[in-house]
């Protein structure tokens, strides 16, 4: 039996690439991925003050909606010497949600007086998964939440193609090169990315669906 799983996403990317991931970890034939959007479900109000907060307002909702187990994520940038800045906002740092170009040129006025060395941070990804209760194998419902992080350091211009975000400046430190997230391959990315860190890591979590 193939147990359907929704993805509180309307990214139709995401969903092949958490599949993918999610795979690589169980028996990904074992599960049928679904988004949000193809559901037609609503955004929720995402109103937490962590990434964790976040995801797991997004699982629920999508979980109570329709019964399924819902997986939900949520990430951005922390740049050490500005807090936990631009945090959850990372995707509305300039005031206008999902505009890179005036978010890294923002981020990048805003760090143009700090040191090289000192312009350390990092991406941070939280993973939920929310399992109702008639769908869990032990008839009890679960919430799930794994948190990991990519280090790396902010350069002073962009650099690369690929990637969204803040991509272009992010230089991951885990890598033997020093490519910054958006002049790597997918597969490079995903290998050390904050997101496939935390989504590996809830994976194990998929065993209670079945």
């Amino acid at each position: 039996m193939v147990q359907k799983v929704v993805v509180a996403t309307h990214n139709a990317g995401k969903l092949t690439e958490i599949a993918r991931i999610i795979g690589e970890t169980v028996e990904g034939s074992q599960f049928e991925f679904v988004t949000s959007g193809q559901l037609d479900l609503p955004d929720p109000v995402e109103d937490g003050t962590t990434f964790e907060a976040n995801a797991l307002i997004k699982a629920r909702d999508a979980a109570s909606r329709t019964g399924l187990p819902a997986l939900a994520d949520d990430s951005g940038l922390i740049v050490d010497v500005m807090g936990m800045a631009p945090g959850i906002l990372s995707a509305r740092w300039s005031g206008r949600h999902g505009d890179d170009a005036a978010n890294n040129a923002l981020l990048l006025a805003q760090l143009s007086d700090i040191p090289d060395e000192e312009r350390t941070a990092r991406f941070r990804c939280a993973a939920a998964l929310v399992i109702p209760a008639q769908v869990s194998a032990d008839g009890q419902a679960h919430e799930y939440v794994q948190v990991c992080d990519m280090e790396g350091v902010l350069l002073r211009e962009e650099r690369g193609y690929n990637g969204f975000g803040y991509d272009p400046l992010f230089v991951p430190r885990d890598q033997e090169g020093s490519l910054t997230s958006a002049e790597m391959t997918a597969q490079e990315k995903n290998a050390i990315s904050h997101r496939g860190k935390a989504l590996r890591a809830i994976a194990q979590y998929f065993h209670d669906l079945v």
